[in-house]
């Protein structure tokens, strides 16, 4: 199971730096659109405005997205217990995120909701020091 925790943290990172992507890309489109703001006047510049802040508002949010799935990936390599409850999270909301948000949810599940998956992630209670 530890090949599949470790798979699971790589598909994280792929999935977040894909969300990054899509984010910045979206934050340029918006700067692109933000530019006929200053040339043109009227209609068209409420028009330019308003697509300027949907890219803007919709990169933002990938940027977020993308962030929390890289530092859930980084969580998990780590085998942290906020890094399985974050990823449990952020699987649950990629099942509606067709197709290969999906496959990547209900794979996130099945590693993570399994014995052999959950018991890495186990918070060990450090043994009391011993008295001299």
């Amino acid at each position: 199971m530890q090949r599949h925790i470790d798979l699971l943290a790589t598909l994280w990172n792929l999935w977040g730096a894909l969300g990054l992507l899509v984010g910045l890309s979206l934050l340029l489109l918006a700067a692109g659109a933000a530019v006929p703001l200053v040339e043109l006047g009227g209609r068209a510049a409420v028009a330019a405005g308003v697509a300027a802040a949907l890219f803007a508002s919709t990169g933002i949010v990938a940027l977020v997205w993308g962030g929390a799935h890289v530092w859930a990936g980084r969580l998990v390599r780590r085998r942290s217990p906020l890094g399985r409850l974050i990823s449990l999270a952020l699987a649950v909301v990629n099942l509606l995120v067709l197709p290969f948000g999906t496959a990547l949810g209900i794979y996130a599940l099945w590693v993570l909701l399994t014995e052999e998956g959950r018991s890495p992630f186990v918070a060990r209670a450090v043994p009391p020091a011993m008295p001299r």
